[in-house]
């Protein structure tokens, strides 16, 4: 069967709906991971006991099949979008938890000492010197977490929801390989776009990093001169 490029151009208002219905589910779900798993972060790297019961349940979790986890979950909040955020939200939990703590355990313990020694509180490090240390490492969860999300919205299908992933089982269902086509493109193209916006995201609020580059082309003599 030949790809039919005049589909595209009949159905661009419902591809457009579908996209927007898929990236807002994944988006939702990596911003409820943040949520959650900042604070079990924090927790779980200032009380040690608590580190390996917190990652080894996310771990737990992550080894559930997606499809089953949508189905334990249809009895609580049925067939809805709530059912695939909630779905979606679990597997982003343990990526951001574990990067969140890998984070917090890379801030160098001289800085931390600094800033108490500067009579800066608890909350105040945290928010000031050891989340922005970390950042880098977090936003290496979120950028896994988001394209995770982005591939696994399609999963929720077979509960009725699933964005992109609805042209999957139109075209298998017809026997019809252009939506399938097209839901896998779009699908690739929103991982793309979303992982390059989160790369310019850490690239503005992590301006240290590029200071000793900058620093060492300042520091380079002009060429000609003694």
């Amino acid at each position: 069967m030949t790809f039919e490029w005049g589909w595209i151009s009949d159905h661009e208002g419902d591809l457009a709906t579908l996209t927007l219905s898929h990236l807002q589910a994944a988006l939702t779900a990596v911003l409820l991971g943040l949520l959650i798993s900042l604070p079990l972060a924090v927790l779980a790297h200032r009380v040690r006991p608590l580190r390996g019961f917190l990652l080894g349940l996310s771990n737990v979790l992550f080894t559930i099949p997606s499809i089953a986890v949508f189905v334990l979950l249809l009895p609580v909040s049925g067939l809805t979008r709530t059912t695939t955020v909630i779905g979606l939200t679990i597997y982003t939990l343990v990526v951001l938890l574990r990067n969140t703590v890998e984070g917090l355990d890379s801030v160098p313990a001289k800085a931390r000492e600094a800033a108490i020694a500067m009579g800066t509180g608890p909350l105040r490090t945290l928010l000031t010197v050891e989340l922005p240390l970390a950042l880098p490492v977090i936003m290496a969860g979120v950028r896994i977490a988001t394209v995770m999300s982005i591939s696994l919205v399609s999963v929720a299908t077979y509960i009725g929801d699933g964005g992109l992933g609805q042209l999957f089982t139109d075209g298998f269902q017809r026997d019809f390989p252009t939506p399938v086509a097209v839901g896998v493109v779009l699908t690739l193209l929103l991982a793309l776009v979303a992982d390059t916006l989160l790369v310019a995201v850490q690239y503005v609020l992590t301006p240290w990093r590029r200071q000793p580059g900058r620093a060492g082309r300042q520091a380079r003599p002009a060429r000609g001169s003694a």
